[in-house]
């Protein structure tokens, strides 16, 4: 069969489709499971966690058995990437360990994206050292950072050190304003008219995403961060 067309069939496969050995039947089969064209965007967000939350940092525990999953998914998929993945997309209830997370950083070079609701076992030096590896990274969303506070630390060195208290801002300070100069987009909200705005008000200032629809978490007005 012409590889050509095998890439257009396999494009309609899932990320479990896709790792579950559809390479190995043969040379031209795996050549074409390796193309490009199939791993700009690894999609894990139809794999979770199977967790119990615990009182404790992490504050989950998660389920051996679902790390072995998440494992051999990635080590599969990473594998017949070549890396040449540049978006990398994980579901709100995928909790990465800290050796996941370093793993896909050295076999995802050109990541351009990384979505990661999830990453209270993720630690400061595993996801500082992801973002070194990344040097081409653009966008990076974690919408759930609730308990660990050290990457917040690390991007913004002007919030007050605990316990002083939160300031609401009206107006956008100039600090800000002269930080985000320096990108090539800034979208922010003022008036609490955004859905997502919306959201995190009625969420006290923190998202549960899971008291939202399954596919809710991917939306956004602002269409270069919908998934």
């Amino acid at each position: 069969m012409d590889i050509d067309i095998l890439v257009k069939i396999f494009q309609s496969f899932d990320i479990f489709e896709l790792t579950s050995g559809i390479a190995q039947v043969c040379s031209t089969w795996r050549l074409a499971a390796c193309d490009p064209l199939l791993w700009k965007t690894l999609d894990l967000s139809m794999l979770k966690s199977n967790f119990i939350k615990i009182p404790l940092e992490p504050y989950v525990y998660v389920d051996g058995r679902s790390d072995k999953t998440l494992t051999k998914v990635l080590k599969i998929a990473l594998n017949l990437s070549k890396g040449n993945i540049q978006k990398l997309i994980l579901h709100y209830n995928l909790y990465v360990s800290d050796d996941q997370l370093t793993y896909a950083a050295e076999r995802c070079p050109r990541l351009k994206r990384l979505v990661m609701p999830a990453w209270n076992r993720i630690k400061k030096t595993g996801i500082c050292s992801a973002i070194r590896m990344w040097a081409d990274l653009e966008s990076l969303t974690m919408p759930s950072i609730a308990n660990p506070p050290y990457l917040m630390q690390e991007i913004s060195r002007s919030s007050p050190p605990p316990p002083a208290p939160k300031k609401a801002l009206k107006e956008i300070d100039e600090y800000i304003l002269e930080k985000a100069s320096r990108l090539r987009e800034f979208f922010t909200c003022m008036d609490n008219s955004c859905i997502m705005c919306q959201r995190a008000r009625n969420d006290e200032g923190l998202m549960r995403w899971y008291k939202y629809e399954e596919g809710l978490w991917k939306t956004d007005e602002v269409r270069s961060l919908a998934l």
